[in-house]
């Protein structure tokens, strides 16, 4: 190979290695680097078709925007907040349950796609928390489950900052958009799913807080009592504190009226169930039906396997992270967005009564009948 082949390579192996940059982006998609810019920012009046092909030709090079041009051209830091306000100034670790810590990976790689870091914030400090998160610039925050007349969601909103939550916001709480469940729609499937069962006097293990998750799942249930005929029997506990599930689980099975099926709102609930109704010497599921709600991996392998309902939380944080970053960019339409997620009931031996085996006696030869 010639000396100018050798140079030649080392060019282009050179170029592959780099990072590509937004004059690549606009060479290789025969437009400008302003048509680019609006693109991938959402900005301009460009046709669909040229965004789709400018977005599509940039992913294939690889190309990232550099947060610090950006931050020089836009004034924005590049970094969007998450917290959960729901226990207000109670301790709280929420990326150790299971649908906090899939939301947050899922949020996580979203902003990442659109350019911008995820900071998680926390929800309780002995400071007013709008006054601990002043300290970092963020250019808006998403806030999971937020309490009815949530003070600091009020705050981030004042200060001029948009806040997308993770559940419905009760009565007129100003965020920019909200993603949810329908949880009267789940927890009514789910009960029937008990009923079909052949539970008649079905639990409910609920929380003491005012967030919208609760409260619907919570009222849903007691509509479903009221329209089945079934006196409620429920337990309400603080759901940030570990220890009270416990506690509400046993009560709720020493109760003089034992429900024979319970569904738990929260993610220790099955485990909580399980360990009671061995206490009580019950049989799961042959003395009592169990549900909870978790994304937890650990259910499918209890003994029994412990049905779930799975409100799909890496969805959720995919699409609360689009809507923030377009309302911080400004390509949301201005008006307040709102989207219902589907759930899923993962079905399994812990909801199913096992069904009387019935032995059918081998038929006799006439032999055998002769002998008799």
């Amino acid at each position: 190979m010639t000396a100018a082949g050798k140079h030649q390579v080392s060019r282009t192996h050179g170029r592959r290695l780099g990072r590509a940059g937004i004059r690549d982006v606009a060479a290789a998609a025969g437009v400008s680097i302003t048509t680019v810019s609006d693109a991938l920012n959402g900005k301009g009046r460009l046709p669909d078709a040229t965004r789709r092909h400018v977005r599509e030709v940039a992913d294939r090079l690889g190309y990232r925007p550099s947060a610090a041009a950006r931050a020089l051209r836009t004034g924005k830091s590049g970094l969007i907040g998450l917290t959960v306000t729901t226990y207000g100034e109670e301790p709280f670790t929420f990326t150790e349950f299971a649908y906090f810590a899939e939301m947050a990976r899922a949020a996580s790689s979203a902003a990442l796609a659109r350019g911008y870091a995820l900071v998680i914030l926390p929800g309780s400090t002995r400071q007013s928390p709008y006054d601990v998160w002043s300290n970092v610039a963020l250019d808006g925050t998403v806030v999971i489950d937020p309490s009815d007349r949530d003070p600091v969601v009020t705050e981030l909103v004042r200060q001029g900052i948009p806040v997308v939550s993770d559940g419905r916001p009760c009565g007129d709480l100003p965020v920019t958009a909200w993603v949810d469940n329908d949880h009267e729609a789940a927890v009514t499937g789910l009960l029937d799913h008990l009923a079909a069962a052949g539970a008649r006097r079905i639990g409910l293990l609920t929380g003491t807080s005012t967030d919208t998750y609760t409260r619907l799942s919570t009222k849903a249930y007691l509509r479903w009592c009221e329209r089945a005929g079934q006196d409620p029997v429920y337990e309400a506990y603080p759901a940030h504190d570990p220890c009270a599930g416990a506690v509400a689980a046993d009560r709720l099975l020493a109760r003089p009226d034992r429900p024979d099926a319970v569904y738990g709102l929260f993610d220790p609930n099955g485990t909580d169930l399980l360990a009671a109704a061995r206490r009580y010497g019950l049989r799961v599921p042959d003395d009592l039906l169990l549900v909870c709600c978790s994304e937890s991996a650990v259910y499918a392998g209890t003994e029994p396997p412990i049905t779930t309902l799975s409100l799909k939380p890496g969805r959720i944080g995919t699409t609360v992270v689009q809507l923030l970053i377009d309302a911080i960019e400004g390509t949301g339409g201005g008006r307040p967005v709102q989207r219902i997620m589907p759930t899923d009931l993962i079905v399994r031996t812990s909801s199913q009564r096992r069904r009387t085996r019935t032995t059918v006696s081998a038929p006799r030869s006439p032999e055998d009948r002769d002998r008799s």
